[in-house]
């Protein structure tokens, strides 16, 4: 918190909600943004949508972070899921935005319990899931 943000009361809720898959937040991802010098919930991704939904939903020259439950076939052909903590943060977003994101991220992170995946990503080819996201997720299997 050296950057004096906050995380938002309803994060880590919503997110042991979404790790479990209860109420609300049957979902597929959450993306965060800093408001007023707190974390929040930009937006929520029906069960439904996708990774390439997911990346859509990113703004292009500005920072946020993300949580997806990535679902992908094992090595050995197994179904499975795990959830992935992403740190967007575009070469073309400003400076300042950058700082700021950058600082607070482990503020964040420690909100989520239990993930394991961390992505950090700055231009469109580090959001690729076949070269980037399936790779870091088959890491923790």
């Amino acid at each position: 918190m050296a950057t004096g943000v906050t995380v938002a009361d309803d994060v880590a809720g919503a997110f042991n909600d979404f790790k479990l898959q209860q109420g609300d937040y049957k979902i597929r991802y959450f993306i965060y943004k800093i408001e007023k010098n707190e974390i929040v919930i930009e937006k929520m991704g029906a069960r439904e949508k996708t990774y390439d939904d997911f990346v859509a939903d990113l703004p292009e020259n500005d920072c946020r972070y993300g949580l997806i439950d990535v679902e992908f076939t094992t090595a050995d052909e197994r179904q499975t899921s795990k959830i992935v903590f992403l740190s967007w943060n575009p070469d073309s977003s400003k400076v300042f935005s950058k700082m700021v994101y950058a600082g607070s991220k482990e503020y964040l992170k420690s909100s989520f319990i239990g993930v394991s995946v961390i992505v950090n990503a700055t231009d469109q080819s580090e959001l690729d899931f076949e070269t980037c996201i399936l790779p870091a997720v088959r890491k923790f299997v």
